[in-house]
């Protein structure tokens, strides 16, 4: 397999660049803006399962030396009830990183070990196995990969009828703000305010970070968000989150320059076809959960890794392909399903913002396990070392 071309340049294609080199195969990716993705973007939480999918490809540490390790979460209703959020003790921290860095530190790394990224290569069709782009240039491949994201161009050539990204009905803001919460700098709270949800977290090195899910009357493209003033932004922030504690402080302390606004925020449904002849998904082209989940980035990276674990092993791609789906989409859909349902609480009606005071201590001593919730997820280890080969036949 001598031309793998990835589509996308942002998270999923650099990991899987850098996973296809460590089973021995080379890969160009192809990204359709004209320059990276530097400065770009708010922050992630890398959960455990994640990192130890990067410690794969060999860029852990270097995402640890940018990343904040946050052991603790916190829940605020309504600025009256504090609950503590049950965590596993055997997994180690969430990373939290901004993904400016994480993408700076895989694009590096991906670079440093040969790979060639080309800019402004926005693709427009597939001929057999040619990649034709918007500038009419065109590249050969043996494997196509999409990881373009929700918006996928690759996931409409392999399905035509394909869903598409659904909106939450929220557009993500973020910014740093000079005043300190009184928070451990490892905590994280996740806060359901009076009229909408936000969380926080005390800096290390100063100062707090917040984003907010705000609930919008209609989705915004980043290049349309970014045409609103960030006065404005402001304006809309204090109106929602001002009567809040510390909701309100953070905003008033916050510099202009440094609130963000990264647009909407979509979830992906069932996507029924991961791959066509010679081409294929990865990360949120074909499974984007809600960013309730705290799972989004890691589950992009793992589908990487195992992507790239499959190609390696199994000869008959479109085989590999089929067992690549069968290895993931089980679990990518568990975990969409279980954001799902946390979505709904984000935007809650008036009733139910009376009622989780009441309703939510008692749906975490008797409901929210975390072995069961969220220990399946993050104790997730792939077996880069075992071949799957041995698997196809069940695909």
């Amino acid at each position: 397999m001598k031309n793998v071309a990835i589509i996308g340049g942002g998270i999923a294609g650099p990991v899987t660049a850098l996973a296809l080199r460590k089973a021995g195969m080379d890969a160009t990716i192809y990204e359709a803006y004209p320059t990276g993705a530097d400065g770009a973007g708010g922050s992630l939480a890398l959960a455990p399962n994640g990192m130890a999918a990067l410690e794969i490809v060999g860029v852990a540490d270097a995402v640890r030396a940018t990343a904040q390790p946050s052991t603790r979460s916190v829940m605020t209703l309504a600025n009256r009830t504090r609950l503590e959020l049950p965590g596993l003790s055997d997994v180690g921290p969430l990373h939290v990183v901004r993904r400016a860095d994480l993408y700076r530190v895989l694009r590096d790394e991906a670079v440093k070990q040969g790979v060639r990224v080309e800019y402004g290569r926005r693709l427009t069709r597939v001929e057999d196995t040619t990649a034709v782009f918007g500038d009419d240039s065109r590249a050969r491949f043996d494997v196509l990969v999409g990881a373009d994201g929700v918006h996928s161009t690759v996931r409409r050539l392999i399905d035509p009828d394909a869903p598409g990204p659904k909106w939450t009905g929220m557009l993500a803001l973020e910014g740093v703000s000079s005043y300190e919460v009184p928070e451990d700098p490892e905590t994280t709270v996740f806060a359901f305010g009076r009229r909408g949800y936000y969380l926080y977290w005390r800096n290390a090195a100063g100062g707090s970070t917040w984003g907010v899910n705000l609930p919008y009357h209609r989705p915004l493209s980043l290049a349309q968000a970014r045409e609103v003033p960030r006065e404005e932004w402001m304006r809309i922030l204090l109106e929602t989150y001002g009567e809040d504690v510390p909701g309100g402080d953070l905003l008033r302390h916050t510099p202009m320059t440094s609130t963000q606004v990264t647009g909407a925020l979509y979830i992906m449904p069932s996507v029924p076809h991961w791959h066509r002849d010679r081409m294929v998904l990865v990360g949120d082209a074909a499974h984007a959960p809600s960013n309730s989940s705290g799972q989004g980035a890691s589950l992009t990276i793992e589908s990487a890794v195992q992507l790239a674990r499959c190609l390696r092993d199994i000869e008959d791609v479109p085989q590999a392909f089929a067992t690549y789906e069968r290895l993931r989409r089980s679990r990518v859909e568990k975990v969409a399903a279980r954001a799902s349902r946390a979505n709904h609480a984000k935007t809650p009606g008036p009733v139910m913002q009376k009622l989780m005071p009441l309703l939510m201590p008692l749906m975490l001593k008797t409901f929210m396990n975390p072995d069961k919730i969220v220990g399946p997820e993050q104790r997730y280890r792939i077996d880069w070392d075992t071949s799957v080969g041995a698997a196809a036949h069940l695909a």
